[in-house]
């Protein structure tokens, strides 16, 4: 049960991976000229130590291509180290909290939280959730091919985009490639592309009023529940 549940959070972990990769070049904004793999790697190598923390608020549309349905949520995100704390607004209020190993997924209509314990599934995770937040160009060689697939313009804005090849067969299951653009003015995502493993479906996500290394307190990441909120523990 707790690897089906995660199959489809990990969709959304996932989705946030690449605004800490952005964060982590966002220092590197001058005119670079012709763009190469290993420029753009060495630019996130050289800026992820500066990553702390993130605050950003996150749109996700989810595409289900044999019927041609398009689904969108929205909400916030804070990030620092291990913790993540994703509250989304519309059209569904959800919050999916993670404190180190801990996982809650808090669904205020049902009046619900579930406790999930990450254990042997962490490192599943952490192939997302790590992969971006202050990760640098040699780590994500380590895990994914990585391919500068061209420069672009997307909403008038001249992007670089960069493909991943998941290399972990346990990835792949969910993924079976993840493409992320970035403005070349800035260095902040401009949107990423997730595609399912085997059903062609996709997501495509976008960000906006982003903050690098804001100060978030450790009572952001705290567990907290309407009284009367009935509590799951897988």
């Amino acid at each position: 049960m707790i690897v089906r549940r995660f199959a489809s959070l990990l969709f959304i972990f996932a989705a946030i991976f690449g605004l800490s990769v952005a964060f982590a070049a966002a220092n590197s904004s001058q005119n670079h000229g012709s763009l190469s793999l290993d420029n753009v790697l060495a630019h996130l190598d050289d800026s992820a130590r500066n990553f702390h923390s993130l605050s950003a608020d996150v749109e996700r549309t989810k595409v289900t291509v044999v019927v041609n349905d398009r689904s969108t949520e929205a909400g916030a995100i804070l990030v620092r180290g291990d913790r993540m704390l994703l509250d989304l607004k519309t059209p569904d209020p959800r919050t999916i909290l993670r404190n180190g190993d801990n996982l809650f997924i808090y669904e205020p209509g049902l009046k619900r939280v579930e406790e999930f314990n990450l254990g042997k599934n962490r490192g599943l995770v952490d192939q997302f959730l790590l992969l971006g937040f202050g990760t640098g160009g040699k780590e994500l060689r380590r895990s994914y091919g990585v391919a500068l697939v061209g420069e672009a313009p997307i909403d008038d804005r001249k992007t670089v985009e960069l493909e991943l090849a998941p290399k972990s067969e346990d990835v792949l299951k969910q993924f079976s490639k993840i493409q992320i653009w970035f403005d070349q003015s800035s260095w902040l995502p401009v949107q990423q592309q997730l595609f399912e493993a085997g059903s062609g479906d996709y997501m495509i996500v976008r960000y906006s009023k982003m903050v690098r290394n804001p100060n978030i307190p450790d009572s952001a990441f705290k567990p907290r529940w309407p009284k009367g909120t009935e509590k799951i523990k897988h």
